[in-house]
């Protein structure tokens, strides 16, 4: 059922929701991208009552700024007051893992359980980036001189979309299938907001250097998920200095999945997340 959220600065953003129970909010990854977790939604609509929303300037929201963390962490507790009510669970994709683990951060007394999908941790130091540009280009293959050429000049929306659809192909662990679930997330196309992705990146890369996360996050005491793929192109060391900061943190990692392992194991996914929202 679909619902909009206004912000305290008027912004208009889309959002939807499904099922009964426990609210759980979803934040999507990007950024720059649009809410792209219906099939999440479906997987876990029987366990609670799902919520996805378009970030501002994304998808079917309106298209204006500021981005930043603080402002995507106040648009994050419009949906949720609006929409999720007093507290609720949490479930970050990507960069929406940030998303989810900074509100968490922020506003505990709000968030009864934080599921963080294959995020690339807190720690700066160990320079996850060039092993993943490294795996990005292996796995593009036989697709990488057409990406390559796609990105080294301006693009028609219909090449923006064919470049968007060769990288997200990199995601997913089985080449057979890569290209059609990339076409899956693609479909329909909403457009990506390059501004938004530029500045959000800017300012978490920013953040990482310079705020000592880990000591915050072992002050957290909302129960946490961790939930990856180990065919990831984003190396799942990454992750481990978040594991070791949260101190009632499980993982999960779902054998054979990449980086949206709902796709590629979804009864392991959905069996991983039911359990741990409702386990007392």
């Amino acid at each position: 059922m679909a619902a909009h959220v206004r912000t305290e600065d008027g912004c208009r953003l889309w959002a939807d929701q499904a099922g009964a129970g426990s609210p759980l909010v979803l934040c999507h990854g990007g950024p720059g991208m649009w809410d792209y977790l219906g099939p999440v939604a479906r997987l876990l609509d029987e366990h609670a009552h799902v919520i996805r929303w378009d970030q501002r300037g994304c998808g079917r929201s309106e298209r204006r700024g500021p981005y930043t963390v603080d402002r995507f962490v106040a648009d994050l507790d419009a949906v949720r007051e609006q929409l999720g009510g007093p507290r609720v669970a949490l479930l970050g994709h990507s960069w929406g893992a940030h998303l989810a683990l900074r509100y968490a951060l922020e506003h505990p007394e709000r968030v009864s359980h934080l599921i963080y999908v294959s995020g690339t941790g807190i720690d700066s130091d160990r320079g996850w980036h060039p092993h993943y540009e490294r795996n990005l280009r292996r796995r593009l293959e036989p697709h990488r001189d057409r990406w390559e050429a796609l990105d080294e000049r301006a693009r028609t929306p219909a090449e923006e979309r064919e470049r968007a659809v060769l990288q997200w192909s990199a995601d997913f662990a089985d080449p057979d299938v890569a290209l059609r679930h990339a076409e899956d997330m693609a479909t329909p196309w909403r457009g990506l907001n390059r501004d938004c992705n530029r500045a959000i990146n800017a300012e978490v890369k920013r953040e990482l250097r310079e705020a000592d996360l880990a000591a915050r996050c072992r002050t957290l005491e909302v129960p946490a998920l961790i939930v990856d793929g180990p065919e990831d192109i984003r190396p799942r060391w990454g992750v481990d200095s978040l594991h070791r900061a949260l101190p009632s943190a499980a993982r999960v990692s779902l054998v054979g999945a990449g980086h949206l392992p709902w796709v590629e194991d979804p009864q392991g996914f959905q069996g991983a997340v039911t359990t741990f929202l409702t386990t007392p």
